[in-house]
């Protein structure tokens, strides 16, 4: 079960450290035998492990995949919906689906999915972190954690959606600056970023403007 923000622990991996768990992992999908023709990245977390992956496993050719999250009529949870389509042919070859993290799970089933129905011969999976309560687990990845992993390619993703919490329970915008700051979120990211955040919102502007 996902544990409530209030009791959520927070990582935030350096772009070396990164590297460092992609490098990892490559040599696991390397040990295994597996040779993947192209390597699928699902936006856009994935564009980064894709890409990473594509230098250190000599694989050149890599396409994208967007999976969004929609509420049909009478639903009362969102469900997975391929948006934009694997960008090139992968009927045939064996595929390397990279992602940043199973989190639910629901992206990556829906991108292996869709692959199948592209005509895929093979396909495997590689994250760089897994979460206890997923319902895919990858066929490769390097760390396992319940905490929410900060990336560093997603400080406006990440600062958004930590405000958007904290001020629905409540907390100043100045208590928000600290909390960012604390969790692992760069002090010049959090500057720059929370200002731009908060004009996005009336509730935030109301809130800014009443400090």
């Amino acid at each position: 079960m996902v544990p409530a923000l209030d009791r959520l622990k927070f990582i935030a991996p350096s772009w070396d450290e990164i590297h460092l768990k992609v490098l990892k992992l490559a040599k696991v999908v390397r040990e295994s035998g597996y040779k993947p023709e192209i390597i699928v990245g699902i936006a856009r977390g994935g564009w980064i492990v894709a890409r990473l992956l594509s230098d250190l496993l000599d694989i050149p050719d890599i396409a994208s995949i967007r999976i969004e999250f929609y509420k049909g009529i009478a639903e009362t949870t969102r469900s997975p919906v391929v948006t934009q389509p694997v960008s090139t042919s992968v009927r045939g070859k064996c595929v390397l689906v990279a992602d940043d993290v199973s989190d639910t799970g629901s992206s990556l089933t829906a991108a292996v999915r869709h692959l199948i129905d592209e005509g895929a011969a093979e396909i495997r999976v590689a994250t760089i972190h897994v979460k206890p309560w997923t319902t895919f687990v990858p066929d490769y990845y390097v760390a396992k954690t319940d905490a929410w992993i900060i990336y560093p390619w997603e400080p406006y993703e990440t600062i958004k959606s930590l405000t958007q919490k904290w001020m629905e329970e409540g907390l100043s915008l100045e208590e928000i600056r600290q909390k960012l700051i604390e969790v692992g979120v760069k002090k010049e990211f959090v500057e720059e970023i929370l200002p731009l955040v908060v004009e996005e919102g009336s509730d935030l502007v109301v809130e800014l403007e009443s400090e």
